[in-house]
């Protein structure tokens, strides 16, 4: 039965990340982590948006480590599942051990969606030290459903849990969801759950997580008033509110949840977190949502709309890990003519 038990984890310390640039200090973690457990979300990860190791001049240097984010999050935990994220050849097998050595119990091992095979070191390492563990398949919209579901297949064989459909361009439509976890159903094993990572670049993130349920989801991420990448991550309280409509059993209190996002994200922000013309394009190019505040930046640099560079980034498939293109891409555009922003594909 569709909605039975959900599972709710939030990535407002995660994915949110990349929306202040990595740079929140350990007490507002404290604070945001114990307004989250105190509201009933079954997990919660906490991590720099790149996941562990992810300070990088690259990604984006964090205003403090991995370590200081994850113990201010264990000193406040108390019934949910502290949880983070790992992109295999960013952060290692060592930081998976210390990850865990300071409390965390559950791991989302993400991938390329075409590149489940680097994984699988990851996910067995994971098992062994008896972690949760999740396959994490980044821009999803960019394999077919097929395809995708060979991946996940990789990924549960490695000892995944669970594998998620990760709309990290926030591209995918209902349809592109529906058909990708039909897919997976057609090949994972009935005790294998099943993930769903929505983003809000084109207004569908509540939508695409509303019919990936039906389609037999149970794990759902969401954020505090969307916060994360791009657009945002889907918004918790309106999805929780569905649930609620649809008679869905979770643990949340929609009210807390209200109360935490109004009160303590939205003040935190220094560029709204929604959908707008530069959000829009990111889903409309398929662009991975972190390229955002890259891409601004290089638009002030080189007087370039912000725009153009995504729509680019979407014709060269850029994918997580190539930001850094970001400045040739602006520099290419600089010694030619930059192209006209259209609205066809």
């Amino acid at each position: 039965m569709t909605g039975e038990n959900l599972f709710i984890q939030d990535v407002t310390l995660r994915d949110g990340m990349h929306a202040l640039r990595h740079r929140i200090t350990p007490e507002r973690v404290r604070v945001v982590v114990s307004a989250l457990d105190a509201a009933g979300v079954d997990a919660i990860e906490v991590a720099h948006g790149d996941g562990l190791a992810g300070g990088s001049v690259n990604y984006g240097p964090g205003s403090n480590t991995d370590w200081e984010w994850i113990e201010a999050a264990a000193d406040s935990i108390h019934t949910a599942r502290l949880t983070t994220l790992l992109l295999p050849g960013v952060g290692t097998i060592a930081e998976l051990k210390q990850a865990y050595a300071l409390g965390v119990r559950s791991v989302r091992i993400a991938t390329h969606c075409t590149e489940a095979d680097v994984s699988a070191q990851h996910i067995a390492t994971a098992r062994e030290i008896g972690m949760d563990v999740s396959g994490f398949l980044m821009m999803s919209h960019m394999a077919p459903p097929s395809e995708l579901a060979h991946q996940a297949k990789l990924m549960e064989s490695y000892g995944a849990h669970c594998v998620y459909v990760t709309d990290s361009g926030g591209r995918l439509t209902m349809d592109g969801v529906r058909e990708r976890f039909r897919a997976y159903r057609d090949v994972l094993e009935p005790t294998t759950e099943l993930g769903i990572h929505a983003h809000q670049n084109l207004s569908l993130s509540v939508a695409n997580s509303v019919v990936a349920v039906e389609e037999g989801v149970t794990r759902v991420d969401a954020s505090l008033a969307g916060h994360g990448a791009g657009a945002g991550n889907c918004p918790i309280e309106p999805f929780i509110a569905v649930a609620n409509l649809n008679g869905w059993t979770h643990r949340c209190d929609l009210f807390a949840l209200q109360d935490a996002a109004d009160d303590l994200i939205r003040p935190l922000w220094d560029r709204p977190v929604q959908v707008d013309r530069e959000t829009l394009t990111l889903g409309f190019a398929g662009v991975y949502s972190s390229f955002l505040r890259h891409a601004e930046r290089a638009s002030q640099e080189y007087g370039i709309d912000v725009r153009s560079l995504l729509l680019e980034a979407g014709r060269r498939h850029l994918v997580g890990g190539q930001e850094d293109l970001i400045i040739d891409i602006a520099l290419d555009l600089t010694t030619t003519h930059e192209p006209r922003v259209t609205t066809t594909a």
